[in-house]
């Protein structure tokens, strides 16, 4: 049955590819996108249908084509294959319903169902050089949505996206190939049988060959330059950079995960936890420094990934149930501020933070989305991502619970900054006249943040299968600090205006072209073999 979930997104796009615009001429409506919308929505009930079958027998697998041992290629869904699959489907009907008014072609939408069943087909596959296809798959698809419109801005980011993409898979394919090399498999499973056998030091150059491109799908840094600028391309369609940071990223943290689990520990977990530090650090830094909306969310999700990364490398199960949790919450309230962000700067005519401000008098419906988004992603108390990060720092240390601290400081003044668009004077006296259907998936996405906040520890047991339980005295402790860390906020956003500038004019001299993507890829992979060598 997993088959299904990867071929029929791929039925539906040749459909709409060959017979929307016959379907439009015929019925005189929008009959096309109509039909878009409803097969997504029975992909999201196939989703739910998944997750509760592996809930209840276990773990799923299917041979495909038969093949007997190690040689065959399964797919597999186990609970946490089956929440992110889950995620994928709901994250595209939103950019399905955000996009059915907007004025593009059946390439959009066929593209736009071929990338999610590239997702999926990621999510399960266990065979490794499959895993590089869906990769590669995803790739172009992205590279194809960035460049069809043949705007010449659009094409160079769509190139510097695809090329330097292709650079960075290559390490993975040449690490698969070397682990093909030493245990002669290509399931990750039978692989990891054969892995647990060998030498550590035998699995060094396969180990680093491989992270460096799952670090740089993740967007952690040094390797997020890629991220940022596909995230802000002008005149690209908002639901790119939605999916992308929404969703797309959250590829790179499942495949951190599963090979995590599959090399054991050739690296100490604290490499990782500072580098999660160091991301998350100078990530609300970059994202002070912009004044583009896009580029401001966009490293805000450079920041938060850095979190998630240090949370599942602390080897405790809150943490690591804060860590999966916050990926679900990440992609609820990022994909609310992408959209939300895109209707503004439309309306506004303008992606400046600076120029743009009283949306709350222009569209109320998505001040109020925008709202709950931004005291999701902050940890406001009974908010998502407040309780995500409470598990996440439940067991941490005290200079890992300073770090986060920290961290999430960082994002109370990248948001102060952001939300300073909803208040004010607008240039604009007119109300919005805003497309409903993109009203309506912003305010749904903004109160889902703030019901995975009321009902998140129950669902983190009914997402993850973990029994967790939140202390009240403790939980009030961490509402506490985001007080206090939101009066520091408003203090420092109040009379740091001179520092705000001097970081915008900082913000617009970083900048990564080709060259320096690929030298910082580079550069990662040999630090990772200094690392494991010294360890």
């Amino acid at each position: 049955m997993l088959t299904y979930y990867v071929i029929v997104p791929i039925l539906i796009a040749v459909f709409l590819y060959l017979f929307s615009e016959k379907l439009d001429k015929i019925f005189s409506i929008k009959t096309g996108k109509v039909i878009a919308i409803l097969a997504q929505l029975l992909l999201v009930v196939g989703a739910f249908h998944l997750f509760f079958q592996t809930k209840t027998y276990g773990t799923i697998i299917t041979n495909v084509g038969n093949f007997r041992g190690f040689l065959g290629i399964y797919l597999m869904a186990d609970t946490l294959t089956a929440v992110f699959i889950l995620l994928s489907s709901v994250i595209f009907l939103a950019a399905a319903v955000f996009s059915i008014n907007e004025k593009h072609s059946n390439l959009f939408w066929f593209l736009l169902f071929i990338w999610e069943s590239a997702l999926i087909g990621l999510f399960l596959t266990r065979d490794m050089f499959n895993l590089f296809v869906m990769i590669e798959v995803a790739t172009v698809v992205v590279a194809v949505l960035l460049m069809y419109d043949r705007d010449r801005r659009r094409i160079y980011d769509g190139m510097i996206f695809l090329m330097t993409n292709v650079v960075a898979i290559k390490f993975y394919l040449f690490g698969i190939g070397y682990i093909y090399m030493l245990t002669g498999r290509m399931d990750m499973y039978a692989a990891t049988e054969v892995i647990r056998e060998l030498e550590p030091s035998q699995l060094y150059l396969a180990y680093a060959l491989v992270m460096t491109a799952i670090v740089f799908k993740c967007a952690l840094l040094p390797l997020s330059s890629w991220f940022v600028k596909v995230s802000a391309v002008p005149r690209a369609p908002v639901a790119i950079a939605t999916i992308l940071s929404a969703l797309h990223v959250k590829g790179g943290i499942y495949l951190f995960i599963r090979f995590q689990q599959m090399f054991g520990e050739v690296v100490s977990a604290d490499f990782y936890i500072i580098i999660g530090i160091i991301t998350g650090l100078i990530g609300v830094v970059m994202a002070l420094a912009q004044k583009d909306v896009l580029l401001v969310l966009a490293y805000s999700s450079v920041a938060q990934v850095g979190l998630i990364i240090i949370s599942l490398n602390m080897g405790t199960p809150y943490a690591y149930a804060g860590g999966l949790y916050h990926s679900i919450n990440h992609a609820i309230f990022k994909a609310a501020l992408f959209f939300g962000a895109g209707i503004i700067s439309e309306s506004y005519g303008t992606r400046d933070v600076n120029q743009i401000r009283g949306v709350w008098r222009r569209d109320k419906i998505v001040a109020i989305a925008q709202i709950l988004a931004i005291l999701g992603i902050m940890g406001a108390p009974f908010f998502n991502g407040s309780i995500s990060k409470y598990f996440m720092a439940a067991d941490a240390d005290l200079l890992l619970t300073i770090a986060m601290i920290t961290i999430n400081l960082g994002t109370i003044l990248v948001y102060l900054k952001y939300g300073s668009i909803l208040f004010g004077k607008s240039s604009q006296a007119e109300p919005n006249k805003a497309d409903r259907c993109k009203q309506i998936t912003v305010f749904v996405l903004g109160i889902m943040c703030l019901l995975f906040g009321v009902f998140g520890q129950w669902m983190i047991g009914f997402l993850f299968n973990f029994d967790v339980y939140m202390d009240t005295w403790g939980y009030a402790q961490k509402s506490l600090i985001f007080a206090a860390s939101l009066v520091v906020g408003l203090i420092i956003a109040r009379y740091a205006a001179t520092l705000n500038r001097r970081l915008e004019e900082f913000g617009l001299g970083v900048n990564f072209g080709f060259r320096g993507i690929c030298a910082s890829i580079g550069g990662f992979f040999g630090l990772l073999l200094i690392v494991i060598a010294m360890l």
